[in-house]
């Protein structure tokens, strides 16, 4: 067995092997971002390009060049770091081995181990099976790049309606996804991001800006809305109808929504000026009824936590040094780019209809 690789250099030999690259290729246009896919496996390019065809483009010289290559999850003889998991989540999913002048991250469920750096960005196992992680680090290459253009990452979704975005954050499995697509039922309402949304200070406003990732959601998001039961069969949603629904909010299935498919062409947006930020802090368990109310973030640090987002340990900065899950997020920059932005704080019982009513006629109709 080779030695471990030390180097990016190594790193990449070893995660290629001795694998070709497909004539096919798949070129993205993201704004001022061009991004190209190469993979030893046409049929995954076949499978990425169904995935991002709002986003496809023609080719050309691009600024970041992105190599997935189809095998069994390699083994490099490296000892792994476990990465630090966010508060309220639990178990394994990240590790990593720092390099010189790059970073290794193994995905401990599926074996999948990915190469990030400013020379080589390269993901290799069985990318197929596993796409959606091949498309998540495509994503976190355009994330990087937006972040060193310094935007900020927020946890939230994204929808426009009269060149108006509003944002929702909230707590893993508090419905912002639920939310957001309830809202997507109006013909006049885009989509703009579902989980990574990032905001940049503009010189009249703050711009919101999403990234090409579908929705991905639950079964409890999908059995109450007509317009998602085709993601399922019947019998799929008779059973998770069936089931108490404090169980059924729990359930973790994720299923992809494409997002032109189901609503329509022209129902995607890449970025639109923010004009209000909505954080769902609302309880299932209490008998109070669903209150909104404008809030500031400068008393409420508590919701900060909600919008803020880690970069993750994909995340490089542009002098090629990376972020450590012990690195401390930048609260004030947060709070100097959303001043402006109407700042609003769900409470009380959750009632998706009451929300979509208000957020249609309230929040996003109503200046800031």
């Amino acid at each position: 067995m080779n030695p471990p690789p030390a180097s990016v250099v190594g790193a990449a030999r070893a995660l290629r092997g001795e694998t070709e690259l497909s004539d096919e290729t798949l070129h993205l246009g993201l704004g001022a971002c061009r991004l190209r896919v190469r993979s030893n496996a046409p049929e995954l390019i076949t499978l990425l390009r169904g995935y991002f065809a709002h986003v496809a483009a023609e080719p050309g010289e691009p600024d970041l060049d992105i190599v997935a290559i189809e095998r069994e999850p390699p083994d490099l003889g490296l000892k792994f770091i476990d990465w630090k998991r966010e508060p309220g989540k639990t178990g394994r999913k990240d590790a990593y081995v720092d390099l010189a002048e790059g970073r290794l991250v193994l995905k401990v469920r599926t074996g999948m181990v990915f190469l990030q750096s400013q020379s080589e960005r390269i993901a290799a196992g069985p990318c197929i099976r596993y796409d959606n992680q091949v498309i998540n680090f495509i994503n976190a290459q355009y994330m990087n790049w937006l972040q060193n253009q310094e935007c900020l990452i927020c946890h939230a979704s994204g929808l426009v309606k009269d060149d108006r975005c509003l944002a929702i954050a909230g707590l893993s499995g508090g419905g912002k996804s639920t939310l957001m697509l309830r809202l997507m039922d109006d013909p006049s309402v885009s989509y703009l991001t579902n989980d990574r949304l990032f905001v940049h200070p503009a010189n009249d406003h703050c711009e919101a800006i999403g990234i090409p990732k579908l929705p991905r959601i639950n079964p409890g998001t999908i059995v109450h809305n007509k317009a998602l039961h085709g993601l399922m069969s019947d019998e799929q949603r008779q059973m998770f109808l069936a089931m108490p629904s404090a169980e059924l909010w729990s359930v973790e299935d994720k299923y992809d929504v494409h997002v032109e498919q189901v609503y329509g062409e022209y129902r995607i947006r890449a970025r639109a000026p923010l004009h209000a930020f909505l954080v769902l802090n609302w309880d299932r368990d209490t008998d109070m009824p669903l209150q909104v109310a404008r809030v500031d973030l400068e008393d409420r640090k508590g919701l900060l936590g909600a919008i803020m987002k880690s970069p993750g340990p994909f995340y490089q900065f542009s002098d090629g040094s990376f972020f450590t899950d012990t690195m401390e997020l930048n609260e004030q920059a947060y709070l100097r780019a959303l001043d402006g932005v109407a700042i609003y704080e769900a409470s009380g019982n959750v009632d998706f209809d009451d929300m979509s009513q208000r957020c249609i006629h309230d929040l996003i109709g109503r200046e800031p």
